[in-house]
């Protein structure tokens, strides 16, 4: 397969997400989080985000898209993104879930 060049602009693209994610990881409390998010992203952008994360525990329990789509009112191609994300992603949303799930055994 034919290697592409990264480009100026792709390195610059890179740096930005590097520096946003870095925003993000500095943030200590969720209402901090949420405000960044807010003052980020559009109403439209939000929603969007927040439906793909709420699709990740129900497919990571193994619930069939169209009872997820039952569930919650996302659409099955949404569904089918993220589950293509969670098997063949970055392991952003894998990480993100089991931090949670230790932070919450840890506080119990």
């Amino acid at each position: 397969m034919k290697t592409r060049q990264e480009t100026e602009r792709d390195k610059a693209a890179d740096a930005a997400l590097k520096a946003l994610a870095r925003a993000f990881a500095a943030l200590d409390k969720p209402q901090e989080a949420q405000a960044f998010l807010r003052d980020l992203c559009t109403p439209a952008e939000l929603e969007a985000m927040a439906d793909r994360w709420r699709v990740v525990p129900l497919l990571r329990k193994g619930v069939p898209y169209r009872e997820i789509y039952d569930l919650t009112g996302v659409s099955v191609t949404t569904i089918g993104r993220v589950a293509r994300s969670l098997d063949h992603g970055a392991g952003g949303y894998a990480a993100a879930i089991d931090r949670l799930a230790t932070r919450k055994s840890e506080s119990n």
